[in-house]
């Protein structure tokens, strides 16, 4: 027994903002339309999906992590779209990387990650 995808799912005030920053900033591709809740493919099997519950956005205890080797140009990217910069791109010894986190139109946290420590192995896409 295994498991074949996986989605997270974060909580949005408004879907049509939402759909702009993750589709047109992020440029992440719509996978399925479902009315409310749109989800989109991240990388290979790995789906975000984003919906219509205004009574539930922007909740702290989530985190969704998105790991690139490009975290400098994310940043620049969302610092020009406006995009509300939690800390800006710096390396954790601690953790063996190299990251910033900033939020979503909702207040969703999202973290740009690049592992440094070797034994990190990325799934071919």
């Amino acid at each position: 027994m295994s498991f074949q995808e996986q989605i997270v799912f974060v909580y949005v005030q408004d879907l049509e903002r939402a759909a702009r920053f993750y589709g047109e900033i992020l440029g992440l591709d719509l996978v399925l339309d479902q009315g409310g809740c749109l989800i989109y493919q991240v990388a290979g099997s790995a789906y975000l999906g984003i919906c219509d519950r205004p009574e539930r956005a922007g909740i702290e205890g989530s985190l969704v992590t998105l790991v690139t080797g490009d975290v400098d140009e994310w940043f620049e990217r969302l610092v020009s779209a406006g995009a509300e910069i939690i800390r800006p791109p710096q390396h954790s010894a601690e953790y063996q990387i190299y990251n910033f986190f900033a939020r979503d139109p909702d207040g969703n946290r999202l973290e740009f990650q690049r592992f440094d420590d070797e034994s990190w192995k990325v799934a071919e896409a």
